[in-house]
């Protein structure tokens, strides 16, 4: 019943994630576009107001004209919007669906002995150091050198730096899986951070010195400008690390560590092109198509690295006897010669005292009904056994495989 409940959390928590993510990362990157895409005013009176910008676009049946004030308006509106919560709950949806997936279950889901053999506990406790001290070290990162000459490219480099090193830590101390995706709650929890730390506090500075008649410190415009920026360009690397749980080939490589941080990089590197391309169109910048060649170029050297190598165990190991030739390629697999193997390797999570995901594979019924599954999962995606904690052999893979493929009989 535990099983069963947490599986309803996971899915509403993450049905109610994404549709938050997408309003969060949708109006982020309409921002950069609008901000990148502002024009000087052309109308005497949107200057003498103090309009720095302008945009005329259309969209849905109609068109639309937003300004943008250097510093303040000539006056405030009744009611403002303020972007916040679309962040808040992005990530306080995370945060929760995290816990469920990954913290409740730590023992399963967070620890790979084969790693790093501790304690359900000292997991949990190092996972959210992760996510409390990277936010430190970058933010201290950007105190101490945002406003220098050139400070955007030292934060740059060295926030890099710290995250190859977050990404090396993470991948040597957690499960490959589990590791990706902290990597990725942890730049989301940055982004946030600055959400609520500084470019919302920033906003409410400004708010409070108009309505007391001061003028606006440009500071607090600058700062949250600078810090939306890098929300934007951990966006892609943050939506890569959250889609990698699906495809085992890069949190399961010896090299995870470098896996992800080249495709974090190559995210970044898309995410400046898209960043530019609006300015270019203005003729304010050089036509970007680099920074795309250079994300392109790391996938598809990363694509030809993971490569993999053709599998030198044959089924004739794990399996003595068959149907039709027994042990040879294109044979038919029988149940009988299946279910030792199923025994010994999925039972443990899929039999009479654990059905996870509210699966049983310790009947032929039960086979029959997710034959599908069990070629996709210990096949195809190679994600099950989790972590490989039951120590499936390849030669027993390519068995499931014959199976699957010559009919997945179970009489």
């Amino acid at each position: 019943m535990e099983s069963y409940l947490l599986d309803w959390a996971n899915l509403l928590l993450r049905w109610v994630h994404v549709i938050t993510a997408i309003a969060w990362v949708g109006s982020s990157f309409y921002f950069v576009f609008l901000d990148s895409s502002l024009t000087p005013p052309v109308d005497e009176d949107l200057k003498r107001q103090g309009v720095s910008g302008e945009l005329w676009a259309v969209h849905g049946g109609g068109f639309y004209h937003p300004v943008k004030f250097a510093l303040s308006p000539p006056k405030l509106p009744d009611h403002l919007h303020w972007f916040y919560w679309e962040s808040y709950s992005t990530w306080l949806t995370g945060f929760s669906l995290f816990t469920v997936s990954y913290l409740w279950s730590a023992g399963t889901y967070l620890i790979d002995k084969s790693v790093m053999d501790w304690s359900p506990a000292a997991a949990v406790g190092v996972a959210l150091g992760f996510l409390v001290l990277f936010w430190l070290a970058y933010d201290g990162i950007c105190r101490t050198l945002a406003q220098r000459k050139n400070g955007d490219a030292l934060v740059g480099a060295l926030v890099f730096l710290l995250v190859c090193a977050a990404a090396w830590l993470a991948c040597h101390w957690f499960a490959g899986r589990a590791a990706y995706l902290l990597m990725g709650a942890m730049l989301a929890t940055s982004m946030s951070a600055n959400v609520f730390f500084w470019i919302i506090p920033g906003q409410r500075a400004m708010v409070a010195s108009i309505q007391a008649g001061q003028a606006v410190d440009p500071i607090h415009g600058k700062i949250g400008k600078q810090r939306s920026v890098h929300n934007t360009y951990f966006t892609l690397p943050v939506l890569f690390a959250m889609l990698s749980n699906h495809y085992s080939f890069t949190y399961s490589h010896p090299q995870n560590w470098l896996v992800l941080v080249l495709m974090m990089f190559a995210g970044a590197a898309i995410r400046q092109f898209f960043v530019m391309r609006h300015g270019f169109k203005l003729g304010r910048n050089p036509h970007p198509w680099k920074y795309a060649a250079a994300g392109v170029v790391v996938i598809a050297a990363v694509l030809v690295w993971l490569k993999p190598a053709p599998v030198a165990a044959t089924v004739a190991s794990a399996a003595p006897a068959a149907t039709g030739a027994p042990g040879a390629p294109g044979g038919a697999i029988s149940y009988k010669t299946l279910q030792p193997i199923l025994a010994q390797r999925c039972y443990l999570c899929h039999g009479a005292l654990v059905q996870m995901k509210n699966v049983r594979l310790d009947s032929p019924e039960g086979v029959a009904a997710h034959a599908q599954m069990m070629y996709q999962q210990a096949v195809v995606t190679r994600i099950m056994p989790m972590n490989n904690a039951t120590g499936i052999s390849e030669a027993e893979r390519a068995l499931i495989k014959q199976w699957f493929e010559s009919g997945a009989h179970v009489d």
